[in-house]
């Protein structure tokens, strides 16, 4: 006992402050609402496990879980649930809390790690401590540590492994480099982004093996070299079950998965709607610099720069194992990560979540910083203000996070305008996970203290389960159209235009920092609120519908309104798409929409419209720049109804005279099995008349530039731009008509090759398109 007190007084402190996080761990362990992804990363584990501990092969492989997840690895996540299983927990609220303790606690750990190495890196207990603080007071990660079981593992364990890494290096023997392949491995099974150390490693040992003094020293770095990436190859298989039936295959096909997500999501990002696979340079950079703490950011500055200035003056030791080259390793793994997103451009969501892992090394710069501020003044008074400068931060910090709680995941500092009333909510995408839905069921369990709560729709699904068991069962599923429903962020909304007041019966609006995060509505309208409706239904009851079909549907100034009567549950229980195509030419678009073709506004009804007499009603805005025509329909797995609406922004229904126009004035530029035109924005395709086969099979279209070095980077071997597309994607049916139109490139174009192919057919017609001198020169 003594000796274990001797061992552990001098981490007193860390221990003391771990100690306290864990408390508060406790207290708020319930505070935070289901997100979606907890549910999904469960099931993933169950199958494995079903695959691994039942011979159930065909857990993974008869389509269970969708293509990408069977690539998630379980290294988290399987003693997670194993935990679950031993405990004999059943009910969700049990099993949502369990899950939630342990990722925070491996959030601790995490933090447990970064003192254990800062204290070896920087020889102070003060700085390790501080090390410690500054890994866990990330406002956004805090939130994240109760319920992303995804990002945050990944963090922690790629702090672990910097940890065994610097533990490897110092005693250089094989176990050492054994248990660093270990981590390694753990640490790719859970994202793949952890080859960023594991193929650092090897580099810095190379270095060993070039300044070998003799065969002793290379020989001992070839085998703990080869120890490291044998072990790291074998926990990865080992800890991916997928991987066991076909290893070559199948790791070439998550790598090929992983390093570009197949998943494509609208976000909005700098007040411009964009989508995943077509986020700008700047987009790592910005979501980091205006969602960490000040004092994170501040002293991870001064470290960089401390770095940078000790590489300059000390180059030598650059090449040696010493502290520099593994502080130019963190460096080096935070550079090239970032770096990696900016010029590969990877597909990267919901702000920086994937990127959660830059947290570690950047908190290990911050000390860094911190120390070298204190070393760089003699004088006590001056040290002492670094420290209390830095507990100053911390405090601020914690302070915020009180402020916020517990929505800490939409924390965002000073750098953005945190002060104009619901500016930040167009300018950045807040509240993504649904975690905040708790908040709003226990508003109305408060508002409601007796009988039960009817809930439209999918909150009782999720966040529900939080609830203790009395409040729960007061929680059903609406079966009619009475009830509440909880909403985030309406597509509209996202977009900076505001649904009318007297179109949203708000009960309960959470706000941060002035702006609408979440809130409560009722979806069947009394009288008195339903007077706008009715004036609205009663108006346009002498209007022809654009189109009459599952819903009539009304083209009403700059708004689409959606009407059925008589209305049931299940008519509006499937969320609606709702794709704006804009006219060709028209230039102030969304770059997410200049990227695909169209501007992608899917709700629910619940979010944009209420209920009464028997009817449903929604009213949708529309963007203001000219639209060419409307796609909007239902799916649940595949399209329940769909219409294409053409419209004028005036609200006039159109018959698509800017079609006849071009088909009436000009001869086609090509006469193939479609008739094409080529303007000088677009290739536009007209096909009269039209039958289902000739908009089914997908189109090709090759655009090769005058120029090859006009194409992006990635295209300059094939020597064109490739813009192959869906013909729902691009194109409309109206009249009989089948019309596409597609962008083109802004550069001088030499010829397009397009035309339509099936897989197991290959191409059915293909035709060249060359467009005129002048055009081309006018390009």
């Amino acid at each position: 006992m003594q000796r274990t007190a001797r061992l552990l007084a001098p981490h007193g402190a860390a221990l003391v402050a771990l100690a306290l996080f864990l408390l508060a761990g406790l207290a708020v362990l319930d505070d935070y609402g289901v997100s979606g992804d907890e549910g999904i990363q469960r099931v993933i584990a169950e199958y494995n496990l079903d695959y691994v501990l039942q011979a159930d092969i065909g857990a993974l492989e008869s389509g269970r879980i969708s293509r990408s997840d069977v690539f998630y690895g379980i290294a988290f996540e399987a003693p997670v649930l194993l935990a679950e299983r031993a405990l004999g927990l059943q009910d969700a609220r049990s099993v949502y809390l369990s899950r939630r303790l342990l990722t925070h606690l491996f959030f601790l750990i995490g933090g447990l790690f970064a003192y254990l190495l800062a204290r070896r890196l920087f020889s102070s207990p003060v700085i390790a401590v501080a090390a410690m603080l500054l890994f866990l007071l990330s406002p956004r990660l805090y939130a994240h540590s109760f319920f992303n079981s995804k990002d945050i593992p990944f963090l922690v364990m790629f702090m672990v492994t910097l940890f065994l890494a610097h533990r490897a290096f110092r005693r250089d023997s094989l176990w050492s480099f054994v248990l660093l392949g270990l981590g390694a491995g753990l640490l790719m099974n859970l994202r793949i982004m952890g080859v960023v150390l594991f193929a650092a490693i090897p580099s810095m040992r190379t270095l060993d093996l070039l300044l070998a003094s003799g065969w002793g020293e290379r020989r001992r770095a070839l085998l703990t070299s080869g120890a490291f990436a044998l072990t790291g190859a074998l926990t990865v298989y080992a800890t991916m079950p997928y991987l066991w039936a076909d290893p070559i295959a199948r790791s070439v096909a998550w790598w090929t998965t992983f390093s570009n997500h197949p998943t494509v999501l609208w976000q909005l990002f700098r007040g411009d709607l964009i989508i995943t696979s077509e986020a700008p340079a700047g987009y790592l950079p910005v979501w980091f610099l205006i969602t960490n703490s000040p004092a994170v950011l501040l002293l991870g500055g001064v470290g960089a720069i401390a770095i940078c200035a000790a590489m300059a003056a000390r180059h030598r030791r650059l090449l040696r194992n010493t502290r520099l080259r593994f502080l130019c390793l963190i460096a080096a793994c935070l550079m090239a990560s970032v770096l990696a997103v900016v010029l590969l451009k990877p597909n990267i969501y919901s702000g920086w979540r994937q990127m959660y892992f830059l947290h570690a090394p950047f908190s290990l710069l911050a000390a860094f910083g911190m120390q070298w501020m204190a070393s760089a003044f003699r004088q006590r008074r001056l040290r002492a203000a670094v420290y209390a400068s830095t507990g100053a931060g911390a405090a601020i910090g914690i302070a915020s996070m009180a402020l916020i709680h517990p929505h800490q995941h939409v924390y965002f500092n000073f750098l953005v305008d945190r002060t104009t009333p619901e500016r930040l909510r167009t300018q950045y995408d807040m509240e993504h996970w649904g975690a905040a839905g708790l908040d709003g069921l226990r508003f109305l369990l408060r508002d409601r203290p007796d009988g039960t709560i009817a809930i439209f729709a999918g909150a009782i699904r999720k966040n529900a389960q939080l609830l203790p068991e009395s409040d729960a069962l007061r929680v059903i599923q609406s079966d009619d159209l009475t009830g509440f429903y909880m909403a985030s962020s309406l597509p509209a909304w996202r977009l900076g235009m505001a649904v009318s007041p007297s179109y949203v019966p708000l009960r309960y609006a959470r706000k941060i920092y002035g702006n609408t995060l979440y809130w409560v509505a009722t979806f069947r309208i009394d009288n008195e609120s339903a007077a706008p409706y009715r004036e609205l239904r009663d108006r346009l009851a002498s209007s022809v519908p654009a189109v009459r079909s599952f819903f009539n549907i009304y083209v009403d100034g700059d708004s689409l309104v959606y009407i059925k009567d008589p209305c049931a549950p299940m008519d509006i229980r499937q969320s609606l798409f709702l794709h704006i195509y804009p006219k060709p030419g028209v230039e102030d678009l969304p770059s997410g929409v200049r990227s695909i073709g169209f501007l992608n506004l899917n709700f629910h009804f619940r979010n944009a419209g209420g209920g009464f007499d028997g009817q449903c009603i929604a009213v949708v805005p529309l963007p203001d720049y000219p639209i060419a025509y409307v796609s909007t329909g239902q799916t649940k797995g595949e399209r329940l109804w769909e219409e294409r609406i053409p419209i004028h922004n005036d609200g006039e229904f159109n018959d698509r005279s800017w079609i006849d126009s071009i088909a009436s004035s000009v001869d086609p530029t090509v006469q193939s099995v479609y008739d094409l035109y080529l303007t000088d924005d677009a290739l536009v395709y007209i096909k009269e008349p039209c039958v289902e086969s000739d908009i089914a099979s997908k189109f090709f279209l090759h655009v090769r530039p005058e120029q090859t070095s006009d194409l992006p980077a990635r295209r300059r071997a094939v020597g064109f731009d490739n813009l192959d597309f869906d013909f729902h994607l691009r194109g409309a049916v109206f009249d009989g008509k089948c019309v596409a139109f597609v962008s083109l490139p802004e550069y001088p174009i030499a010829s397009i090759r397009t035309g339509q192919w099936v897989s197991s057919e290959g191409e059915t017609w293909a035709t060249t398109v060359r467009p005129s001198p002048s055009m081309a020169s006018h390009r």
